[in-house]
C-alpha cells in the first residue's frame, strides 16, 4: 500500500513539474542585456545592474512612419530585447505597422509569442489559421481602435483593407519573439529544401518551385 502511495505521489510530482515548465520569472529587478557576451544562455548575459542607465530601457522613433516603398507594401518596426536591452528577461515586446494602400504583412509566425494587434489608423484584415487537421481560417475586418489576437505559433497575417495608409501597434508575449515569413522560409532557405521536395508537398511541378526559389 505505501509503495502504491509513494508511486502516485511521485507521478503527480512530475505531472505537476510538466504542467507549469515554462520561461521562469525573473529572479532580480532587472537583467539589461549584454548582447556581445561571448557566454551562451537561453537569452542574454546580464549587465551588472549597478552600471543600469535610463538609456537601458528606452526606445526613441516610434512615432516615425515605416518605409512602405517595397513589394509587399508594409514595414515592421519592432521593439524588442536587440532595440531595448532592458527587456531582456521581461517576456514582452512590441513592433510597429505600416500599411501603404493594399500593403501585406504576409503569412507568418511567431514561434515564442502570442500578438495582440490594435489599429490606430485605417481598415485592416487579418486572419489566423488553426493546426492540423482543421486548418480553420479566422478572419476580421479591423477598424481604428479595434483589437484583434493571434495565438501563440499560429500562421496569421494583416493587409490594408482601405484606401490610405494603415497603421498598427502589436504588442507580444516575449523578449525576442522572432517572426518565420513562411514564403521565405519554405522557398527562401539556405540552403534551399530540394525542389523534389517541395514539388511533392505543394503538388506543382518543379519548374513551379525553381522560379518560385529564385524570388526568394
Amino acid at each position: 500500500m505505501a509503495t502504491r502511495s509513494y508511486f502516485l505521489l511521485g507521478m503527480l510530482a512530475l505531472t505537476c513539474s510538466l504542467a507549469f515548465a515554462s520561461d521562469p520569472s525573473p529572479l532580480q529587478d532587472f537583467c539589461v542585456a549584454v548582447p556581445n557576451s561571448q557566454v551562451l544562455v537561453n537569452g542574454f548575459v546580464c549587465k551588472d545592474p549597478k552600471l543600469a542607465q535610463a538609456d537601458d530601457f528606452f526606445f526613441t522613433g516610434l512615432d516615425k512612419p515605416g518605409n512602405t516603398s517595397n513589394q509587399l507594401g508594409s514595414k515592421v518596426t519592432p521593439v524588442n530585447v536587440v532595440q531595448i536591452a532592458g527587456l531582456n528577461t521581461l517576456g514582452i515586446s512590441m513592433a510597429r505597422i505600416d500599411f501603404a494602400p493594399y500593403g501585406l504583412n504576409p503569412p507568418h509566425t511567431h514561434p515564442r509569442a502570442t500578438e495582440i494587434l490594435t489599429v490606430l489608423e485605417g481598415t485592416l484584415y487579418v486572419g489566423f489559421v488553426t493546426s492540423n487537421p482543421d486548418n480553420r481560417l479566422i478572419t476580421k475586418v479591423l477598424q481604428k481602435g479595434d483589437v484583434f489576437v493571434f495565438p501563440e505559433g499560429l500562421i496569421h497575417f494583416q493587409r490594408n483593407a482601405g484606401y490610405g495608409n494603415a497603421i498598427a501597434i502589436a504588442a507580444l508575449s516575449s523578449q525576442n519573439p522572432e517572426v518565420i515569413t513562411i514564403a521565405n522560409a519554405v522557398f527562401g532557405s539556405n540552403p534551399p529544401i530540394s525542389d523534389d521536395v517541395l514539388a511533392k508537398a505543394f503538388q506543382v511541378d518543379k519548374k513551379v518551385v525553381d522560379y518560385l526559389q529564385s524570388v526568394f
